[in-house]
């Protein structure tokens, strides 16, 4: 099930990664992780070189115990799969507790108890007494331990009971200090309610490393777990880290309860890119192996979860190294440190130009390089694309959102028009009909629409009018627009509109107003984006939907018939 020997750090600099994205990113509203999900992510993560990966609280939840019984045939390379649970109940037991002998069933190496570590939920939460509490965490980690089993415990509410316990010892240190003689291999602080500031995080976890060396526990790791409800969980971490944790947990894509925990990609590419810390197990061209894996994980992990990565993520998102202004642009031409903390590459990102109207001839030249177009010696044409732009920009068009639209337009400007069909003429028409005969027509008399769409095009030598239907013209148009092209070109086929996005540019003009659409289309392997304009929502549609598919057949390679 886990990695053969410790894992956690050996060396002084070398900080254990603990991922949590299965158990607390899995909190997050709308994120719900079957088992195969868990799995999947499971593998992930092992490859990236996670120390531990805390899979969930069997016992608790079903899914999770059926999740430990199938991880017992995984073969790990450098995680251990961790077990999450609670200590004893008040006043039993802890041979007896059902929490603690489903935590051993489920054969995890490495089990996490929390634990309460502020007096008011001891009181308030738990209702049992202080000394009651310190018995519930020795006796629990007790128990584990000689079971052979890798306890730790997170010391929940951390941080909010120092800064109410702060005359002489606070109750947090002992909770620490008590799984610490009862040998578990870390204690972690938590940050529980995400409130407090990165410095009140390294003078509270500098403490509780002082205490536990002092009391004759200086192998037992700090760890440090955040929450990102300050915007300051990564921060906290690090902070952290250059006081003394040893251990930082955290989710994939700060998936998490409320506003996420500490994005944990981000921890792990700050430490190994801008500290003496390491974060990733091998040397160091094994650990610049893995860090190039970032990105890669980011978006298969939101993939999974089916929620994508904020496009302005750290490191790994999509717009994390993208240059739209065009004095960046300028001197990234000359060295692309200029504008950039780090390689992208490092990470597996890559560095993308956006086209505004904030571009210059630099910015449309790296762009052209981006996209495959040779556009060197051309500061001519560049310089018109640029006033182009500008002045499309004025009128509505977007283009550092739709690249593909971008294309297109350097692509007529150098002389390289793409020249795959010819549209003759297009009409779309909607009516109203009751509810079908087989349906009961309700009480208010709604209607709903049918859409009907005729277009006529050449493609390949021939002419084509192909009528199409839909729930509303736009879906009318775009089947008949399918429909034709695929009888010249049946890679269209593949094509499929991932996203759709319609903006009233000048609302004060009513029903006048000027739309704006932007569409994603993809092929399964690559994604690109067009925009349209106009007074019709339908016209704007069009357009965003005909550049879309002259776009996918030029990036899928597809010569004009």
């Amino acid at each position: 099930m886990g990695a053969d020997g410790a894992t956690l750090p050996a060396g002084g600099d070398a900080v254990a990664i603990y991922d949590t994205t299965l158990r607390d990113g899995a909190q997050q509203q709308g994120v719900s992780f079957t088992v195969g999900d868990k799995l999947s992510i499971i593998a992930l993560l092992d490859e990236l070189g996670a120390a531990y990966i805390e899979a969930g609280w069997p016992g608790a939840i079903p899914k999770d115990t059926e999740l430990f019984a199938r991880a017992r045939e995984l073969d790990l390379a450098t995680a251990r799969l961790v077990a999450f649970g609670a200590t004893r109940r008040p006043g039993a037991r802890a041979a007896e507790d059902s929490g603690l002998r489903a935590l051993l069933d489920s054969g995890a190496e490495t089990i996490t108890l929390v634990a309460k570590s502020d007096p008011r939920h001891v009181e308030r939460a738990l209702r049992a007494t202080r000394e009651e509490n310190l018995r519930m965490v020795a006796d629990s980690t007790a128990l584990l331990v000689g079971a052979g089993r890798e306890a730790m415990v997170d010391l929940e509410h951390f941080f909010d009971g120092l800064r109410r316990d702060a005359d002489g010892q606070p109750y947090g240190i002992e909770v620490a200090l008590a799984a610490a003689r009862a040998g578990a291999s870390a204690v972690i602080a938590c940050d529980t309610n995400g409130g407090a500031l990165p410095g009140a995080i390294a003078d509270s976890v500098a403490r509780l490393r002082r205490a536990l060396d002092a009391a004759g526990h200086p192998d037992c790791v700090v760890g440090i777990h955040t929450h990102d409800d300050s915007g300051l969980a990564v921060a906290g971490a690090m902070a952290a880290v250059e006081a003394g944790a040893r251990q930082v947990q955290g989710c994939v894509n700060g998936m998490g309860e409320r506003t996420g925990n500490a994005e944990l990609l981000t921890i792990i590419a700050n430490l190994e890119l801008k500290t003496r810390f390491t974060a990733l197990p091998g040397d160091e061209a094994e650990r610049a192996r893995r860090l190039s894996e970032l990105s890669r994980v980011s978006r298969s992990v939101g993939e999974i979860a089916n929620r994508a990565p904020s496009t302005r993520q750290a490191y790994t998102g999509a717009r994390a190294f993208a240059h739209k202004a065009g004095l960046h642009a300028s001197a990234i031409r000359v060295d692309p440190d200029l504008y950039q903390h780090v390689d992208p590459a490092r990470v597996g990102n890559t560095m993308s130009m956006l086209v505004s109207e904030m571009a210059g001839r630099a910015s449309i030249e790296l762009k052209a390089r981006e996209l495959g177009i040779d556009a060197s010696g051309q500061g001519d044409v560049l310089g018109r694309v640029a006033e182009e732009v500008k002045a499309r920009e004025a009128i509505g068009y977007a283009y550092d959102a739709a690249d593909g639209s971008f294309e297109l337009l350097l692509r007529h400007a150098l002389g390289e028009p793409p020249d795959y069909f010819r549209v003759e003429s297009w009409q779309a028409s909607v009516r109203a009909a009751p509810v079908g005969a087989d349906r009961l027509l309700p009480a208010d008399g709604s209607t709903h629409t049918q859409a009907e769409a005729t277009v006529r095009l050449r493609a390949g030598g021939r002419r084509f009018a192909v009528l199409g239907e839909g729930n509303g013209p736009v879906n009318a148009l775009d089947a008949a627009l399918c429909d034709a092209l695929a009888q010249v070109y049946p890679e269209i086929r593949a094509f499929e509109l991932t996203d759709y996005k319609v903006r009233i540019l000048d609302a004060e003009r009513g029903t006048r107003a000027i739309i704006r659409v932007l569409i994603d289309l993809t092929d399964g392997e690559r994604t690109w984006s067009t925009v349209g304009v106009g007074t019709d929502i339908v016209e704007a549609t069009w357009e965003a939907l005909t550049d879309g598919h002259v776009v996918g057949l030029i990036r899928a390679g597809v010569s004009p018939r």
